[in-house]
Formats: structure tokens, C-alpha cells, sequence
């Protein structure tokens, strides 16, 4: 199983959610890597994702093109003269395919960020044949950003297997207060339990998510801490 995480915008949680999946799929006992495929500036997402990762793997495996360039990967590559080698990527993800269990891909920033004039997000979660997962910030324009990405997933030919709201500090006001409700009835794919530090397994939501919608899943049953397990 493998799964592509997307968001409504940058800095929104891809990564705080990416980490919290791998340390509750090990805390079951679930060999996993997250995979950052492209890091635009620094490479402390791909170093977050490693150390929640199971061991044995390298920054190289969870990140394989870095650039240094803070920017869209598209302009980071222009200013630094180089082209980005997306068969590296789906490489270097197939490898990791066949020696991880489950696979947690961190796509940057949202659903088309271009990679390249003619391969976007859209077209590398496409290429790797993942359902995709909307990361959402729990604020005021969640709902029309929201819209606008699980839309455009469809229309892209992916599937998007869900969407989680991501609890931003501040405040909490009307619209973080009405989102969920009202995403719940405009969308067709699942409103997924924010996952947080305080959680000790998966909710039982993402464990739907694992095992029912994807045949290729792990069972329910490894969802849950094993005895010692994650202690």
C-alpha cells in the first residue's frame, strides 16, 4: 500500500501528517518510508520523514532530487540549470515499493505545482499510480480550496481516497469551527480524524482507508499496536 499526500497550499501539514502515518504504521509493526521525491531549499522534510521511517533506508532513497532554490521545483531547476529527472524519482520510488510495506509520498506544495513545462504534481502521482490524500488547513477559504483540489484530482484521472483537516494553532473561529461539517457534505471522498502526536493507533477511519479501499492494503488487524509494540 502507498499513498500520495497533496495539499490545498504549502506549509499547510503534508509533512506533520506524513510522520504521524509512519509512526503509527511502526508503532503496528508496518515496515514504512515516507518519501519526499522533491525538495525545493532545505531538505528538512525528507530529514523528518527519514527519522520516522523504518531503519535501513538513506536521505538519498527518501529524497532524490534536492534543489536548493526555495521555490516551485519548475523555477528552482531553471535558476539552477538543471532538469529534473523524474525517472530517478519513479525509480527510486519502485525500490522502495519492493522492500518497504507501506509507502508515504509528500508531494510539494499543492496538486499542480509544476515539476517541469509539461509534468506537474498531478502528472508524478499519476505516474506512480497512488490514491491521493488532501491535506486541508482547518481555516477560513478551506472549503473552496478544497473544492478546487479534490475537482481537480478527479478531473485528472486520479482517485482521491480522502481529505483531512489540518487543526492550525490560533483561534478557533467560525469557519474552523463549521469546515468539517460542511466538507462532509459537498465531497464525495472521506473527511479522515486529523491525526495528532496524542494518538497511540490509527483511527479506525484510516484503517477503512488501509485495508477496505485498497487491495493491496495491509489487514485491520496490523493497524493496531502490537503487544510492546510502539511502548
Amino acid at each position: 500500500m502507498s499513498l500520495f499526500l497533496t495539499a490545498t497550499d504549502t506549509g499547510v501539514g503534508k509533512t506533520h501528517t506524513a510522520v504521524q502515518i509512519l509512526r503509527l504504521a511502526r508503532a503496528a509493526g508496518i515496515r514504512c518510508a515516507g518519501m519526499k521525491p522533491i525538495c525545493c531549499g532545505d531538505r528538512d522534510d525528507a530529514a523528518r520523514l527519514l527519522a520516522a521511517s523504518s531503519e535501513g533506508l538513506t536521505i538519498d532513497q527518501i529524497n532524490p532530487v534536492w534543489l536548493k532554490t526555495p521555490a516551485a521545483p519548475l523555477t528552482a531547476s531553471r535558476i539552477e540549470l538543471v532538469k529534473i529527472d523524474v525517472d530517478l524519482v519513479l525509480e527510486t520510488f519502485a525500490d522502495l515499493q519492493k522492500r518497504i510495506d507501506l509507502v508515504v509520498v509528500e508531494g510539494v506544495g499543492g496538486w499542480l505545482v509544476p515539476i517541469r513545462e509539461d509534468f506537474f504534481i498531478s502528472d508524478l502521482a499519476a505516474a506512480m499510480g497512488l490514491p491521493v490524500l488532501v491535506v486541508a488547513p482547518n481555516r477560513l477559504g478551506c472549503i473552496n480550496h478544497t473544492l478546487l483540489t479534490v475537482r481537480s484530482i478527479t478531473a485528472e484521472g486520479s482517485r482521491c481516497a480522502g481529505v483531512m483537516l489540518n487543526d492550525l494553532s490560533g483561534p478557533a473561529g467560525v469557519a474552523s469551527t463549521t469546515n468539517a461539517e460542511i466538507l462532509s457534505r459537498v465531497i464525495e471522498p472521506p473527511l479522515l480524524t486529523p491525526l495528532t502526536t496524542e494518538l497511540a493507533f490509527l483511527p479506525d477511519d484510516w484503517g477503512e482507508l488501509f485495508s477496505l479501499r485498497n487491495p493491496l492494503a495491509f489487514a485491520d488487524d496490523n493497524l493496531r499496536p502490537r503487544d510492546g509494540a510502539g511502548r
